[in-house]
C-alpha cells in the first residue's frame, strides 16, 4: 500500500509538472540573449533569380518550384567551398544572390573579393580583389565597377582590376562617398551608379564648418578625444555637393547646383539612358522643395520640373522610379493631398502652370503632366516596384486598416487597385525580375509567420512556411488592441495592453506606460501580439501591467496627424499620452498610485517630460538616450520639427527639461550610451547638473563606448537594469 501511494504521488508531481508552462528569461526575450532564436518564429531566407525564387540556406541554395513551391538543390555549401577553391571560403549561403536572370552566375562577396561563380560549370566566372580596408562598398552588376572607400576617400576599381582615385583630399573635414544630411531624408549611402555602370554619382561633404563634438575615448592608457562633427539647431551646417565620376576618361565633373550654403541635395536618381541626374533640393527651412534635372556630362542645371512648398515642412524621402516601358515617364512620391501616395509625371507633356493649392496651407507647381496614381485617407508605405507585362506598380500601403500593412497592385492607367495580399496583417514583400511573382512575410496578432509565394496578376498564392507559436511552451500574459480618443476628442489613437501573467481582475496591478512617440516610428501595429517587445512580456511576469499607445506625431497617419506637434514637441504627444493615462486609471485594475513610464530617444525625451509635467501621475520613469534641451539637437530633425531657435525661442524654451528639473518628485533614472553620437551625452549631463542645482536627486548610469541604442550583451545588462529599477521604486 505504501509503495503504491509513492507511485500515484509521482505521478501526480509528473502530471503537474506536465501541465507547468515555462518562464522567459531576458536570455530569451532579449537581442542579443544567448536564448534569443529559440523563441522566434521560424522564417525561410529568400531571394530572386530573375523569376525563380531561391531558399538559402546554411547548407545549400535550392529553387522553389512557383507552382507548388517543392524545393530542388541548386547548390550545396561544400561545392561552393570547392569552387573557390584557393580564393576563400564561406560559412553559410544565406548572403549568396543571383544579379544576372538568364545566367547561372552566383555573387559572393567577402571582404577584400567579389566573386562570380558559374554553378553551372563548377569554376570563378570572375572576380575582383580589392583592399580589406574598404568600406561602403557598391557594386555595379552592369558594368561590375566597384565603388569604395578607405577613410574618407572615395575609390572605384572597374572589372578588370584598375583602381581610380576618385579623391585624395578626404579628411574628417571632407567626407567623399558617404551619407550625408544625418541619414535624413531616406538617405543610406553616398555613392549612385548609372544604369551602365560607367559613371558615378557621389556626394561630397565639406564639415570643415562644424564644430567638433568632443567624444572621449576611455580605452586608451589616458582618456583620449575622439570628435565627431556635430551640427547642432540654429548653428553652422555643411556644405553637400554632388559630383560625377566618368570610369571610362578618370574624369569628375560637379553638378552646378549653386552656393550648398543652407541647402539639402536629397534622392539623387539617374535616368534610365544616363544623359541626366534627377535631384529633390530642399531649402534649410525644408518647406520649399524642387525637383531638378542636370546634365551628367557637363552639371549644368537642365530644368527644374516640380515644386512643393509647405507652411510647416516637405520632407521627400523616397527617389523617382521610371517606368520601365517608358523612359519618359516616372512616379514619384508626395503627401502634397495630406497623406503619402503616388503621382505619375510624363516628362515629354510639358505644362507650365502657376502654383496650386495643396493640402495644409501648401501648394506645388508643375512643369510637365502629372496624374495622381493612389489616392484616399491612407498611406503608401513602399513602393515595391513593377509588373512590366501588366503595367502595374506593386505597393505596401495602410489602406485596409492605420496598423494593417497590405500589398496591392495599382494599374498605370486607371488607377485602379487590386490586394495581392488582403488579409489583416503585416506584409513585407520583395517582387521577381518581371514582377510576375513576389514573395510574402507575413505575420498578424495571431500568426507568428507566415511566407508565401503570390502571382501579382491573379493573386494566386502557395504557402511556402507557416510557423508554429515558439512561446507555445510559455507563459505568455494576454495582450490586446483598442483605440482611444486623442487629446483632440476625434482622431483615433491605437495602443497595446499587456497584461500581467495570470491575470486577476480583482486585483490592482502596477502598470508602466512604455513610450517612444515621436515621428517616423510607431509601436502599435497588427503585427504578432500587436508587436509586443520582448521587455514588456518579461515585466508581464513579474506583476505589470504595460500600457503603449501611438500618440499624434507618430508615423502613417498623414500629414495633418504627424505635423501637429510642429514647433512645440512634446505638447500635444503629452496631451494624447495623458488621454491613454486617464483610461487606465479608469480601469479598476490599473493602481494609480503605481504608474511608471519608460522611452528611449524620443521616448527617453516623452520619459522626462512626463515625470517632469505631471510629477503628481509618474511615480517612477527610465530615459534613455533622452533629448533634453532641443538646442542640443541636430540640424536636420531638429529644425524640420522646431525651425531654428532663433525663429522659435518660445517652442525651444517650453520643451527644455532643463528648467522643468526643479519639478521632478518621483525615482527618475536616466541612461545614456556614453559615446552617443545622435543624442550625444550633453543632454543627459545638463539635466544631472540643472537637477543638482535643485536639489533633485536623479539616477544616472552610462555604457561606455555605447552609442545610440545597446548591442549585444548590453542589452541583457541594460533591461536587467530598467527592471530593477521599477522593482526597487514601483512595485
Amino acid at each position: 500500500m505504501k509503495k503504491f501511494k509513492c507511485c500515484l504521488f509521482l505521478i501526480m508531481i509528473a502530471v503537474t509538472m506536465a501541465g507547468q508552462k515555462k518562464t522567459f528569461t531576458l536570455e530569451e526575450l532579449m537581442p542579443g540573449g544567448n536564448n534569443f532564436a529559440s523563441v522566434q518564429p521560424e522564417n525561410i531566407r529568400t531571394t530572386w533569380w530573375g523569376d525563380t525564387p531561391i531558399e538559402l540556406k546554411q547548407d545549400g541554395c535550392y529553387t522553389i518550384n512557383p507552382k507548388n513551391g517543392t524545393r530542388q538543390l541548386l547548390f550545396n555549401l561544400e561545392s561552393i567551398n570547392q569552387w573557390l577553391n584557393e580564393t576563400g571560403s564561406i560559412n553559410s549561403c544565406a548572403g549568396i544572390q543571383f544579379p544576372y536572370p538568364e545566367e547561372k552566375l552566383a555573387f559572393i562577396f567577402m571582404r577584400g573579393k567579389t566573386i562570380l561563380v558559374d554553378f553551372e560549370k563548377g569554376t570563378i566566372a570572375w572576380q575582383m580583389l580589392t583592399d580589406p580596408k574598404a568600406t561602403h562598398v557598391d557594386w555595379n552588376k552592369n558594368s561590375r565597377n566597384l565603388a569604395y572607400c578607405i577613410g574618407q576617400n572615395l575609390y572605384v576599381q572597374n572589372a578588370e582590376g584598375k583602381v581610380q582615385a576618385v579623391s585624395t583630399d578626404g579628411s574628417n573635414d571632407l567626407v567623399y562617398g558617404q551619407s550625408v544630411h544625418r541619414d535624413e531624408f531616406g538617405i543610406y549611402k553616398g555613392t549612385f551608379w548609372s544604369p551602365n555602370g560607367n559613371q558615378l554619382a557621389f556626394y561630397r561633404m565639406d564639415q570643415s564648418m562644424v564644430p567638433d563634438y568632443p567624444q572621449v575615448n576611455i580605452t586608451t592608457r589616458i582618456a583620449t578625444t575622439m570628435p565627431c562633427k556635430y551640427p547642432m539647431a540654429g548653428e553652422k551646417s555643411h556644405h553637400v555637393t554632388v559630383g560625377v565620376f566618368d570610369v571610362t576618361t578618370g574624369k569628375t565633373i560637379w553638378l552646378k547646383t549653386g552656393a550648398p550654403e543652407d541647402r539639402y541635395f536629397t534622392n539623387i536618381t539617374w535616368s534610365p539612358d544616363g544623359k541626366s541626374i534627377y535631384i529633390l533640393e530642399l531649402n534649410r527651412g525644408q518647406n520649399h522643395l524642387q525637383m531638378v534635372r542636370y546634365n551628367a556630362k557637363n552639371g549644368e542645371k537642365e530644368a527644374i520640373i516640380y515644386e512643393e512648398k509647405h507652411p510647416k515642412y516637405v520632407e521627400p524621402s523616397s527617389p523617382l522610379v521610371f517606368l520601365p516601358w517608358d523612359q519618359n515617364k516616372m512616379v514619384f512620391q508626395s503627401q502634397r493631398d495630406g497623406y503619402n501616395h503616388l503621382y505619375l509625371m510624363d516628362l515629354k507633356a510639358p505644362l507650365y502652370d502657376d502654383f496650386k493649392p495643396a493640402a495644409q496651407g501648401g501648394i506645388y507647381k508643375e512643369y510637365a503632366h502629372v496624374k495622381q496614381l493612389t489616392s484616399g485617407n491612407w498611406v503608401v508605405l513602399n513602393m515595391l516596384g513593377f509588373n512590366v507585362k501588366d503595367k502595374t506598380i506593386i505597393i505596401q500601403s495602410n489602406e485596409l486598416s492605420p496598423i494593417s500593412h497590405n500589398v496591392f497592385s495599382v494599374n498605370i492607367n486607371n488607377g485602379k487597385r487590386k490586394a495581392l495580399a488582403p488579409q489583416t496583417g503585416v506584409h513585407t514583400a520583395r517582387l521577381s525580375a518581371s514582377g510576375n511573382l513576389l514573395t510574402d512575410t507575413y505575420t498578424s496578432p495571431e500568426v507568428p509567420r507566415s511566407v508565401n509565394l503570390i502571382q501579382t496578376s491573379n493573386g494566386k498564392t502557395i504557402n511556402l512556411l507557416t510557423a508554429t507559436n515558439p512561446w507555445e511552451a510559455f507563459d505568455t500574459p494576454e495582450i490586446t488592441c483598442g483605440t482611444i480618443k486623442a487629446a483632440d476628442d476625434s482622431t483615433d489613437l491605437y495602443y497595446r495592453m499587456v497584461k500581467p501573467v495570470h491575470f486577476d481582475p480583482n486585483k490592482k496591478y502596477p502598470t508602466i506606460v512604455y513610450v517612444y512617440g515621436g515621428p517616423h516610428a510607431h509601436n502599435v501595429d497588427a503585427s504578432w501580439n500587436y508587436k509586443v517587445r520582448g521587455w514588456e512580456i518579461y515585466m508581464a511576469q513579474k506583476g505589470y501591467l504595460l500600457f503603449i499607445l501611438d500618440n499624434r506625431g507618430s508615423q502613417y497617419r498623414g500629414t495633418a496627424f504627424e505635423n501637429v506637434t510642429f514647433r512645440h514637441l512634446g505638447e500635444t504627444e503629452m496631451e494624447d499620452q495623458m488621454r491613454g493615462v486617464a483610461y487606465l486609471k479608469s480601469l479598476p485594475y490599473v493602481d494609480s498610485n503605481r504608474m511608471g513610464v519608460h522611452g528611449w530617444s524620443f521616448g527617453g525625451f516623452m520619459t522626462t517630460n512626463l515625470m517632469l509635467t505631471y510629477p503628481e501621475t509618474f511615480k517612477v520613469g527610465v530615459a534613455g538616450g533622452p533629448v533634453i534641451d532641443w538646442n542640443y539637437y541636430e540640424v536636420m530633425y531638429g529644425e524640420r520639427y522646431m525651425d531654428t531657435p532663433q525663429e522659435n525661442p518660445e517652442g525651444y524654451k517650453q520643451s527644455n527639461l532643463r528648467l522643468k528639473a526643479g519639478n521632478l518628485k518621483g525615482r527618475l533614472q536616466i541612461i545614456i550610451g556614453y559615446n552617443d553620437p545622435v543624442c550625444v551625452p550633453q543632454h543627459a549631463l545638463s539635466f544631472l547638473r540643472a537637477a543638482a542645482d535643485a536639489q533633485k536627486q536623479v539616477d544616472f548610469f552610462a555604457y561606455p563606448g555605447g552609442e545610440h541604442n545597446m548591442f549585444g550583451r548590453d542589452q541583457i545588462h541594460l533591461h536587467e537594469r530598467i527592471t530593477q529599477y521599477f522593482e526597487d521604486f514601483l512595485k
